[in-house]
């Protein structure tokens, strides 16, 4: 299939989804992922409607947010974020989907610029589903207490709710279970931070049946991905 063949079977799922669930497709937002790919997929995925894209590294962020003159998109950052890639992340990111810790929501925080009061990032508080405490995201029990601290020392900061990947060699929905119980954790600190950022192309319909509001869909939409050197 081509591009347009595959976002439009991917919404079709998504809708089939969001139905079986009992929900409204229109209240979730697809972001699709275009790492390691050209800018030119980006143009082509605006031209068939995307509003919302996704890309993992900074660099890679930054060169295509530059290089990038079609209709306008949200770039949504969801790889894991060094804080001395935070001015650059900032800068570039309309979204940052992997906040997990206090000194990246204050380096975030300090990247704001100094003459743009209104300048506001949404950001979402990354949470690790594994015992693995290698994978990204903060352990459960420190959700609650990071909330609190971008709510009450990071104003530029707008914490939108919660995001998480299904860990390997588990069921997602049981995973996905767990997200839903920390973004309700979420909201009892910041009651209107009602994201919930879960679901690639293997487990979104699991996610959707959790309450996601954001999926993160790679080459199911975009294709292989180039061979990256």
């Amino acid at each position: 299939m081509d591009l347009r063949s595959r976002l439009a079977d991917i919404d079709a799922r998504i809708s089939d989804a969001a139905r079986s669930a009992g929900r409204d497709p229109s209240a979730i937002t697809r972001i699709v992922v275009t790492k390691f790919h050209p800018v030119d997929l980006v143009h082509d995925l605006a031209g068939l409607g995307v509003t919302d894209v996704g890309e993992n590294r900074q660099q890679e962020l930054t060169a295509k947010r530059e290089a990038y003159e079609g209709d306008p998109v949200r770039w949504h950052f969801i790889g894991q974020a060094q804080t001395n890639k935070a001015r650059a992340v900032r800068r570039d990111a309309d979204a940052v989907h992997s906040l997990d810790r206090a000194r990246l929501a204050d380096a975030l925080h300090a990247a704001r610029p100094e003459d743009d009061d209104a300048d506001i990032l949404d950001v979402l508080i990354q949470v690790n589903l594994t015992d693995d405490p290698g994978r990204g995201g903060v352990d459960p029990e420190g959700v609650a207490g990071l909330a609190e601290h971008v709510a009450a020392t990071c104003p530029s900061l707008r914490l939108r709710g919660v995001m998480a990947v299904a860990p390997l060699g588990e069921e997602p929905a049981p995973a996905f279970e767990r997200l839903l119980s920390y973004a309700q954790s979420v909201r009892a600190i910041v009651p209107d931070a009602d994201w919930i950022s879960a679901g690639m192309t293997g487990d979104f319909a699991e996610a959707i049946a959790a309450g996601a509001t954001h999926l993160r869909i790679g080459s199911a939409i975009t294709g292989p991905r180039p061979v990256h050197g």
